[in-house]
C-alpha cells in the first residue's frame, strides 16, 4: 500500500517539496525503528545468555567486510549485517537443559537444537524490512556440500548471506572460551575451516575470511580472552 500523505488545511496537498521533506522523515523514522528493533532481539540473546556485545559487534564487522570483498551488492549488505547478529535469536525458544548442557546432546535434543534457524526465521519474516536476513538466518547451518539444515540445500543454493554467517560464526565459537571448554587457539580454528572448505563451508568465503582473521589476530585474541598457547 503507499504511503498516504494528509492534506493541508486549505487546497491540495502539501508542495513537492514538503512533500519530499515528508518523505524523508518517514524513512528516517523507518530506519530507526529497524536499528531499534535489532537491538532489541540483541538484547534479548544476552538475557538468554547466548550472546556478548563484543561478539555481536565483532560478527556484523566481519561479515560486512567479507560481503564487500566477494561483491555483495549494496542493498544486501544490511541484510548480512543484521543476520550476523541475530542468527541464533531462534534459540530463545530451545530449552535451556540443552542449550548449557555440557556433554554431548541426545538424538532427541539435538533435534530440537536444530529447530533453532527455523524458529528465528519464523520471528524475524514477520517484520517487512526484515524479509531477507530472515531467510540468512533460516539458512545459516546448511553446509556446501549439502549435508546441511533445514533445507539440505548445497552450493550456491545457500544465500550469501547464510554462507557467510556460516563461517564466521563457526570461526567465533572455535575461538571463545564457554563455561565447560576453552577456545582453540586461533591457527587451530583456522586450520579446521580450511579443512571443511568444500564440504560446510564455501571456499570463497573462507579465502576471503582468513585474509580478514590474518590481520586481525591481536583483536580477536583481547576480545575473546584466548592466546596462541591455549591447549587443544
Amino acid at each position: 500500500m503507499l504511503l498516504q500523505f494528509p492534506k493541508q488545511i486549505h487546497g491540495g496537498p502539501f508542495p513537492p517539496k514538503e512533500t519530499s521533506m515528508r518523505v524523508k522523515e518517514l524513512e528516517e523514522q523507518l530506519s530507526s525503528t529497524h536499528t531499534s528493533v535489532i537491538c532489541g532481539f540483541n538484547q534479548l540473546l544476552d538475557l538468554k545468555d547466548l550472546n556478548t556485545g563484543v561478539h555481536s559487534t565483532r560478527l556484523a564487522e566481519w561479515g560486512m567486510r567479507v560481503a564487500q570483498e566477494l561483491g555483495v551488492d549494496d542493498g544486501c549488505l544490511r541484510d548480512i549485517e543484521i543476520a550476523a547478529v541475530v542468527h541464533d535469536i531462534g534459540k530463545i525458544g530451545v530449552p535451556d537443559a540443552i542449550l548449557k548442557k555440557p556433554g554431548k546432546l541426545t538424538d532427541d535434543e539435538r533435534a530440537l537444537m536444530n529447530k533453532h534457524p527455523e524458529y528465528g526465521w519464523g520471528v524475524l519474516r514477520l517484520f517487512p524490512a526484515l524479509e531477507r536476513a530472515s531467510l540468512f538466518t533460516l539458512h545459516h547451518h546448511e553446509s556446501f556440500d549439502g549435508a546441511g539444515y533445514p533445507g539440505k540445500l548445497k552450493a550456491t543454493e545457500i544465500p550469501i548471506g547464510s554462507r557467510i554467517v556460516t563461517v564466521i560464526d563457526s570461526f567465533d565459537a572455535m575461538i571463545s572460551n564457554r563455561p565447560y571448554r576453552q577456545g582453540l587457539p586461533v591457527e587451530e580454528a583456522k586450520r579446521r575451516l580450511v579443512q571443511c572448505s568444500g564440504t560446510q563451508f564455501d571456499p570463497a568465503v573462507i579465502q576471503c575470511f582468513l585474509k580478514i582473521v590474518d590481520t586481525e589476530l591481536p583483536a580477536i585474541y583481547e576480545a575473546t580472552g584466548t592466546s596462541a598457547s591455549v591447549a587443544l
